[in-house]
């Protein structure tokens, strides 16, 4: 009996040294991120039974031990769900916000150089020629602030472009980085399922870089996931299968086939229809059903369609350089595709007011009773007097409205990109002199223009019922964009308090706290001291024994 308690001893001193190791391993990681902290579970040997009597209320045993079961991870499912969801949702608005910043300064209301100063100088130079419409002056005035209108607002629809293209260029890298984080999951999970079948030890340092990745992929997008018995995880993004437990489902780039500017859209690989070419290379011809969104979805907290820094950069950027045709064209189309793209929408928007100021004062200007042409009908048609004339004739858009109005049919027309003041005016601005056929001054023509640039029938977009004037369309543009970066800025800081309750409710269970693990630290070296003593005990208590026998 005395020999079997050498063992309780020895399986003490065994539990309290792997207990110790444990803990100063943690200690050593107390700020290893994504390190985390593990606990050591023990329990008892099997007993050694001496005696079986049915009448005793239980049978004679005696324990044999302490074991160590097993080093487990200490880590809450719930918040490392709560965590990934909601980070992702962060990172979506935290782009959102971004964008509406950087169109902010691309309206150029931060820095001095405004275009409504433009705008405001063209207003000016009418109200100006107005008073002396024949005037030279005012005449070259007119043509010279028209052209300073164009070219502004050609710089700042220029600046959103480029910032669309800057957008553009994160979205390839963002997703070899989903790939990666997906195939490095997968060899892991290969990893942690080979140490862990002797069911012997835990991978918990594995695990602990496959939480951390985890981590950074809820920040792309939304993911579901799940651990078989086996240790492996197999994620869904976006509602697919991404990764299983013998592959990862890859996502491609495509930018020929989707946007009609070649901007990058992200599609499944294994859903895209392929051909072999002549060379047999496999080219992709079609990506339909294989689309990783459909960013024509309502974003809404509601059904987590808010959720991932990728389709936030998706939508805020869009897949083509807006025009007014976008919002004139079919409000359906405009709500589905445009409305939700901050940039597109502000394109939209921005372009429309250049055209309705570029097609009205031409409507004025071509109907005038001094237009050259109706003076003089050799000059020309009344059309090649006008203020602004379109750049490419023969340019079509190349994207599509609806099915009764596809790509190609339908003329660019008066856009910002496709508009250039008239070169005949700028060479000789006093070739529209403003004076009628008798030689009087044209004053109806010059009471329609001022009162084209207040009449207040204008509004932003479909859903806007506020009319503005060319006056007042601009303050209203740069309002909306304040406005909403307002929203999203609100939403954002809300957001990062729930990001940050829940990553200090999972901190504190998956930290480490060096205070903790000292205490742990000074009972496990207690434990192991005590099981040294036990076993110095039972020592001596053999060595009397064989000594008292022997004598």
């Amino acid at each position: 009996m005395l020999m079997a308690n050498l063992y309780v001893g020895q399986s003490g001193l065994q539990t309290s040294q792997n207990a110790l190791n444990t803990t100063a391993h943690n200690m050593s990681n107390v700020d290893t991120e994504g390190y985390t902290r593990q606990q050591v579970s023990q329990g008892t040997r099997a007993y050694q039974t001496l005696e079986k009597k049915n009448e005793q209320i239980s049978w004679k045993q005696i324990g044999t031990g302490v074991n160590y079961n097993h080093c487990k991870q200490v880590r809450s499912e719930f918040l490392d769900i709560s965590y990934r969801q909601e980070s992702g949702r962060l990172a979506f608005y935290d782009v959102s916000v971004k964008a509406l910043e950087e169109i902010e300064d691309q309206l150029q209301e931060m820095n001095g150089s405004e275009f409504a100063d433009s705008l405001n100088n063209l207003w000016v130079s009418i109200q100006e020629l107005a008073k002396d419409p024949c005037s030279a002056v005012n005449q070259s005035s007119m043509v010279t602030r028209a052209n300073e209108f164009l070219t502004r607002a050609k710089s700042v629809y220029e600046g959103l472009v480029s910032y669309q293209e800057n957008m553009d260029s994160t979205v390839e890298t963002m997703v070899e980085n989903i790939n990666n984080y997906g195939d490095r999951i997968r060899q892991l999970n290969e990893d942690i399922v080979e140490i862990e079948s002797g069911r012997q030890e835990k991978a918990n340092d594995l695990r602990d870089e496959r939480n951390v990745l985890l981590d950074k992929l809820g920040e792309y997008g939304k993911i579901e996931y799940m651990e078989d018995i086996f240790g492996n995880v197999t994620v869904l993004f976006e509602g697919s299968s991404f990764v299983t437990t013998d592959h990862v489902n890859h996502i491609g780039i495509d930018r020929t086939l989707e946007s009609p500017v070649g901007y990058a859209t992200p599609y499944w690989e294994y859903a895209a229809k392929s051909e072999y070419d002549k060379d047999g290379n496999k080219v992709i011809v079609s990506i339909d059903g294989g689309h990783l969104y459909d960013l024509t979805q309502t974003v809404s907290t509601t059904i987590n369609t808010d959720i991932g820094k990728l389709k936030s950069v998706l939508l805020a950027r869009g897949d083509h350089n807006a025009t007014y045709h976008d919002i004139v064209e079919d409000q359906d189309y405009y709500n589905k595709n445009i409305s939700q793209s901050v940039i597109m929408n502000i394109q939209a928007e921005f372009d429309q007011m250049i055209h309705a100021v570029m097609t009205k004062i031409n409507e004025i200007m071509e109907n005038s009773e001094s237009n050259p042409a109706y003076l003089d009908e050799t000059v020309g048609l009344p059309s090649d007097f006008t203020l602004f004339v379109v750049a490419n004739e023969g340019d079509r858009i190349t994207y599509d409205f609806n099915k009764e109005k596809p790509a190609g049919t339908v003329e660019t027309g008066f856009t910002i990109m496709n508009a250039q003041v008239n070169p005949k005016l700028l060479m000789d601005p006093t070739l529209f002199t403003f004076r009628k056929i008798d030689g009087e001054e044209d004053n109806t023509t010059m009471t329609l223009l001022k009162e084209a640039f207040t009449k207040e029938e204008y509004v932003l977009n479909p859903n806007v019922t506020t009319r503005n004037s060319f006056v007042t369309y601009y303050n209203s543009l740069v309002s909306q964009v304040a406005n909403s970066g307002d929203v999203y800025k609100s939403i954002q800081e809300a957001q990062q308090q729930t990001v940050d309750a829940v990553a200090s409710g999972r901190e504190q269970i998956v930290g480490v706290s060096s205070d903790e693990e000292l205490e742990f630290m000074i009972m496990f070296q207690n434990a192991y001291n005590a099981s040294s003593r036990y076993i110095n005990v039972v020592s001596e208590m053999l060595e009397h024994l064989v000594t008292t026998l022997g004598a």
